[in-house]
């Protein structure tokens, strides 16, 4: 029997432990937003931004660019730190990861293997083909916010979540 998780405030998050680090890396020009379709892995045919598993002795940032290249096969540049974000669900990995934001980038987005890029204007971000809780927190991001953000899922259903801004 799955265990049923209700609320951000039944988690010790004190004690909580990662089984994964990873990324999210979102390239923004020109009021559009850079997005990828994911081709495999967790959250398969979702629309998110390009990123994954952060390498032992790799730090996230380093991580988020190499996905981005890896993923879209171009170099994003003018990279900040957005958002970190905990993952919290008994059906799939606890992922602890770390979202930036580029303002720019070198090399054409092409298609791979992992991920097929789509541009979206700000302000029509496909949110119903994303995971659940992008919708709380990229807006936030994109608007120059610095945040941390806890999530409760069941299944690839958000069940709880707390965002918090990240004092400068």
């Amino acid at each position: 029997m799955t265990k049923q998780i209700t609320e951000i405030a039944e988690i010790d998050w004190e004690q909580w432990q990662p089984e994964q680090t990873a990324t999210l890396l979102f390239v923004v020009q020109n009021n559009h937003i850079l997005l990828i379709e994911k081709k495999r892995g967790l959250g398969a045919g979702n629309i998110n931004g390009p990123g994954g598993k952060v390498d032992p002795g790799e730090t996230p940032l380093e991580c988020a660019i190499r996905e981005t290249q890896e993923e879209l096969l171009i170099t994003p540049g003018g990279v900040h730190f957005a958002a970190e974000l905990l993952f919290h669900a008994y059906d799939f990995p606890r992922i602890h990861a770390f979202a930036y934001i580029a303002d720019h980038f070198t090399g054409i987005p092409r298609e791979t293997e992992e991920a097929v890029p789509i541009w979206y204007p700000i302000d029509a971000i496909p949110f119903n083909k994303m995971w659940e809780d992008d919708q709380y927190w990229l807006p936030r991001v994109l608007k120059g916010e610095t945040l941390r953000g806890k999530f409760t899922f069941q299944g690839e259903s958000l069940v709880d979540y707390l965002i918090e801004p990240i004092k400068a």
